[in-house]
């Protein structure tokens, strides 16, 4: 059976959670890691799943990689960048909520379009290319015309390139880049993964339907819209499926939770499954990680 390959493209951070008597628990997390995780927890041996970023020449680079590694997460493409470091964040609980602070300033993922050589290897011969919206909000202009360019690339050769908007409005540096940006990186995507509660305050969606046939007006051929607890819609031309989540999940922490549903349903269609077996099979995924605390969940856990 001939080997296929997943590359997902974004920034790993370096997670402080807990906080409790201010102790802190150190762990590794980003989006788009999120979702590689659970594809690679999913997919068969018959897949690789390949991470790409930029980390720095420091001690905790290092043991990201190692951790990469430890869980059959490619590393071979990550761009090594002298004299940065990973981002990091640390999460407190107020009143019931997760609150998130971050340092990303001097973050080597921002630079991880900044070798067009490097970037053009990561995704030749990838059967999907895998990025987010948070992937383009910390490059640079010209970084993200570069990155963009390298996934167009990568489509014209047959890869599949998804792409959940993941909008985070403090990462950009105004509203109507955001959305120029996030509308034009939609065009050259095959699949698109948004969040309907995310995008209709920026786009005027006054409903799922209204999200996907947005997405489905620029050309994308299959369109995903999560909803959170509610039902999730997957749209292309012709058919349109709604899936609810099954009841009874009990949220412990839900970072994660869209990450995991993304890795799933992903996971799925490339198994030849339905749209709607895919998203039911993302909903049960998701149901799962809530229940426990952090985005990554022992994969053991998901065949439970």
């Amino acid at each position: 059976m001939a080997h296929k390959r997943v590359v997902s493209i974004g920034e790993c951070m370096i997670e402080m959670s807990g906080g409790e008597d201010r102790a802190y628990r150190l762990g590794y997390a980003g989006d788009t890691l999120n979702t590689a995780w659970y594809m690679r927890a999913l997919l068969g041996q018959d897949w690789t799943v390949d991470y790409f970023t930029g980390l720095g020449d420091d001690r905790y680079s290092g043991d990201i990689r190692a951790f990469l590694e430890e869980n059959d997460i490619g590393t071979d493409h990550i761009l090594s960048v002298p004299n940065r470091r990973p981002g990091l964040y640390l999460i407190h609980q107020e009143k019931g909520d997760r609150h998130f602070t971050y340092w990303r300033d001097t973050s080597a993922a921002k630079l991880l379009a900044d070798d067009k050589a490097a970037l053009a290897k990561a995704v030749k011969d990838a059967d999907l290319v895998y990025f987010s919206g948070i992937t383009l909000a910390i490059l640079a202009p010209r970084a993200r015309g570069r990155l963009l360019a390298a996934i167009v690339e990568a489509r014209d050769k047959g890869a599949r390139i998804v792409f959940d908007t993941n909008i985070r409005p403090a990462l950009w540096s105004s509203p109507r880049i955001m959305t120029a940006v996030l509308t034009a990186a939609a065009m050259v995507c095959d699949v698109v993964m948004p969040t309907h509660g995310d995008e209709a305050p920026l786009f005027g969606d006054k409903s799922i339907e209204a999200t996907a046939e947005r997405y489905l007006e620029l050309g994308v051929e299959e369109v995903v819209v999560k909803d959170g607890a509610n039902e999730a819609l997957i749209a292309t031309a012709t058919e349109q499926v709604r899936v609810a989540p099954p009841p009874g999940a009990k949220v412990v922490d839900a970072t994660g939770a869209g990450d995991s549903f993304n890795g799933a349903y992903l996971s799925a269609r490339l198994a030849g499954k339905s749209l709607r077996e895919a998203a039911e099979a993302a909903h049960r995924t998701a149901g799962i990680v809530i229940g426990h605390k952090g985005a990554l969940v022992d994969p053991k856990l998901l065949s439970a």
